[in-house]
């Protein structure tokens, strides 16, 4: 009976994992989101750069990179 709940236990742990490719997609992400700030930071209020450019780029990175690297699977 132990066992089984332990074969559960290590497959659960082994599916949340992340992978090497996991970890760099987040890191770009990350860095998109930092680089989205910092363009923010240095435009004029009323530029281009500030009101298009940066939330775009704060968009990608919390929107679609982040979460494609907590989903995405090496296939086996």
């Amino acid at each position: 009976m132990s066992k089984g709940i332990e074969d559960k236990h290590v497959h659960l742990i082994e599916s949340w994992a992340f992978t090497r490719k996991n970890y760099l997609i987040f890191a770009v992400g990350v860095l998109l989101i930092a680089l989205g700030y910092w363009v923010m930071a240095t435009g004029e209020t009323t530029s281009t750069q500030s009101l298009t450019v940066a939330p775009i780029m704060l968009f990608l990175g919390y929107i679609i990179v982040i979460p494609a690297a907590l989903i995405y699977r090496d296939k086996k």
